[in-house]
């Protein structure tokens, strides 16, 4: 699947409804300036001086656009936490690390997998405990804040492949950046309906007991009313845009889901059991419409006017474009009897992950998925393993003790700096010192303790231990935060040099812990086009050259074979990253983050050519990459 092409695409059709958003606050003003010049206006008479109205009616826009600003903003400030503030308004309960129930275990490995897989940071879990229904989904303003929350009918109603395609889905809105416009809208809706809910005050305290004091507040009355009614239409648009907006974004995301997964069967399966089973989508909370567009699936089973998603066939059509609906009446019944026929079993899926499977085989290539105008080859990478098994084979090969440390804030912090001490014995006594001054002999001797186990780790579990810790670093004080990143870059130059592993464990922590920090803060989608930023495309494609060649005449084809692809038939000469390359590579990240969507795509593709350029993808290269990606606020190529 083309992501960033269908990510622009997707982007540019949001875009525009967003537009109509603002057009039904603009008429929604002059609607309200129209009453007020209508009731308190002046008309001149025969014979009486014309006034201007202008005052009037500019006082009257200023009211009304600050009643529906003020009140999106408090509503936007309410969910200033983030992901995590939408799943506690929704009743969810966070999913502790340390939980030992089955089901609450295999979400958390499904959702850890995918992090991995996707590069991006672990979100935190929330579960809906008194939701029989299917359904599911992810909140927040970034991915380093977001928030994964589902149903217990997704636990108790699906496999693991099937749960792994909804998780997927999810993740792809954090990528595509629907997390933030989806509070955004959250907020104007409420803005909008704040003027209803005012109209009834002014008429009730207003209008009503004016009358009766004094005889007559007719202008007052009519004021109130035309809030109230104009309150309640522009919020019957602002849902019907809004649920445009979340239609026209669900495609990309079951899309993106087989790309995740590398297979159709399990995210398939799961729309499958939403449309056979009793409970379906549907979800219970009493606020459920204010997250409507957020979820997996519909949260009413009638809902036409204001639907969210596309229809259930349509969506399961794309995913298996020879999908009957009468495929639908044999898993019933199957499911019914309890014993599946041997078609339905592969619908549903109902193997766990393939890789805890004794003599497991990978399966051939998918066929083309097509959704809507795209088409995602759910292909098998190099290795002859799926991308997403890669991933769970990493999980499951992180020691216990590790992946118990990592998921308390106090031992993640001494993990995460074990991952920056050095084997050299002579460093480690000063890497101490460092560590006892800035934490104290506890946390020192701690990191001195679980060093030994860090140490026996293989290269290309290093950087996933450090996505495994981020939930439980995030819980740290900001001070104790801000400790690390200090201690970390004081860790890694202490030897007067930083190494590749070192930069890259920094970069990606310090970027994630940052916008964990102020998420609403976090960069927007960028304007800028490839050649405005050519030099630091050179830069970092040189980077990523020079580490992943054995000489220089290897890393100059493979920068010249990227910057080919990226810049085609331009002339420019190879030139060596230099001997301090951290802070211009970082200053051309921070430059390359304000591309639009198919520039960065078209810059990935580059970076991943001169990476293949001599066949063989290292350690290095893929966290390099990873850090780059995580930089520029897109997944891991697949």
């Amino acid at each position: 699947m083309d992501f960033f092409a269908q990510q622009a695409r997707v982007r540019g059709s949001s875009r525009r409804l967003v537009a109509l958003f603002v057009l039904a606050v603009i008429a929604i003003v002059l609607t309200i300036d129209a009453v007020v010049w209508l009731s308190m206006g002046h008309h001149p008479l025969d014979g009486e001086p014309a006034r201007s109205n202008l005052p009037l009616l500019f006082t009257s826009s200023v009211v009304v656009l600050a009643g529906i600003g003020l009140s999106s903003l408090f509503r936007i400030m309410s969910l200033s936490g983030g992901g995590k503030s939408v799943a506690e308004s929704v009743g969810a309960v966070p999913v502790t690390p340390d939980t030992r129930d089955p089901q609450l275990r295999q979400l958390r490995n499904v959702i850890e997998e995918v992090a991995i897989a996707a590069g991006v940071p672990v979100p935190d879990i929330y579960l809906m405990e008194q939701e029989p229904g299917i359904n599911a989904f992810a909140a927040g303003y970034s991915a380093s804040d977001a928030a994964v929350c589902v149903t217990q009918g997704c636990l108790d109603n699906l496999s693991r492949d099937e749960l792994q395609g909804v998780i997927a889905h999810e993740f792809s809105h954090v990528l595509n950046g629907d997390m933030r416009l989806n509070i955004r809208l959250m907020g104007l809706l409420f803005g909008i309906m704040v003027l209803a809910i005012v109209g009834r005050q002014v008429v009730w305290f207003g209008g009503g007991r004016s009358s009766r004091r004094d005889g007559g507040a007719g202008q007052v009355w009519m004021i109130g009313l035309a809030l109230i009614v104009v309150g309640y239409i522009g919020y019957f648009f602002g849902r019907l845009i809004q649920a445009a907006v979340a239609r026209s974004r669900e495609s990309l995301a079951d899309a993106s889901a087989v790309q995740f997964t590398r297979q159709t069967d399990g995210i398939a399966g799961a729309l499958k059991k939403i449309a056979i089973l009793s409970e379906g989508s549907e979800l219970q909370a009493a606020n459920k419409h204010e997250v409507a567009h957020m979820l997996f699936g519909e949260a009413d089973k009638f809902n036409a006017l204001f639907a969210t998603h596309p229809p259930l066939l349509q969506r399961i059509r794309a995913l298996e474009p020879g999908f009957r609906e009468e495929e639908l009446e044999q898993l019933a019944r199957s499911l019914q009897q309890g014993a599946a026929t041997p078609s339905a079993a592969a619908v549903v899926s109902k193997a766990s992950n393939p890789l805890d499977i004794p003599g497991f085989a990978v399966p051939p290539p998918l066929p083309p998925v097509l959704v809507g105008a795209v088409a995602a080859q759910a292909s098998i990478d190099s290795a002859g393993v799926p991308s997403f098994a890669q991933a769970g084979v990493v999980h499951r090969s992180i020691p216990a003790d590790l992946m118990g440390a990592v998921q308390q804030p106090e031992s993640a912090l001494s993990v995460v700096l074990a991952l920056a001490m050095s084997a050299q014995t002579d460093l480690q006594a000063r890497q101490r010192q460092l560590l006892a001054d800035g934490f104290g002999d506890d946390v020192q001797q701690a990191v001195s303790t679980v060093f030994a186990e860090v140490e026996t780790l293989t290269p290309e579990l290093r950087l996933p231990l450090a996505a495994l810790a981020f939930p439980a670093l995030k819980q740290l004080p900001e001070g104790r935060r801000q400790t690390l990143l200090s201690t970390l870059d004081a860790l890694v130059r202490l030897d007067g040099r930083v190494d590749l592993d070192e930069y890259c464990l920094t970069r990606l922590l310090r970027v994630q812990l940052f916008e964990a920090q102020q998420p609403r803060r976090a960069p927007l989608d960028g304007l800028k086009k490839l050649p405005a930023c050519r030099d630091s495309a050179a830069l970092v494609c040189a980077v990523v050259a020079a580490y992943g060649s054995t000489d220089e005449a290897s890393a100059r084809r493979a920068w010249l074979l990227a910057m080919q692809q990226m810049f085609p038939g331009a002339a420019m000469p190879w030139q060596a990253p230099p001997t301090a390359w951290q802070a211009p590579f970082e200053r051309a990240l921070d430059d390359l983050d304000g591309l639009m969507p198919p520039a960065k795509d078209l810059l990935i593709q580059g970076l991943t050519s001169a990476i293949q350029a001599d066949g063989v993808v290292s350690v290095v290269e893929a966290e390099l990459l990873r850090v780059i990606c995580a930089s520029l606020h897109c997944p891991l190529p697949l």
